[in-house]
């Protein structure tokens, strides 16, 4: 499996409501051993977490499942990260 790093930048519209099912769509990824780090930026624009996935194709569709993506309040791109 390969890592991704997931960029979660929040837009004009950004709804606060979508933040609890952001959280709870996390969690789930940290059970399946998917996430292995996750959290905001401290200036509050996004947030970034840390994937595993087979693909860059299976990595884009979990973080297009994000419901801050579904609901169009952040802007989502995905990254391979060969980090160390």
């Amino acid at each position: 499996m390969q890592r991704y790093l997931v960029l979660t930048l929040r837009k004009p519209s950004f709804d606060p409501a979508v933040i609890q099912p952001h959280y709870a769509f996390l969690d789930t990824l940290r059970e399946k051993g998917q996430l292995e780090l996750a959290g905001p930026f401290a200036d509050k624009s996004g947030g970034a977490y840390l994937l595993r996935a087979d693909s860059l194709e299976a990595a884009l569709a979990i973080a297009h499942a994000d419901p801050v993506h579904v609901s169009g309040s952040s802007e989502v791109t995905v990254r391979e990260w060969a980090a160390k």
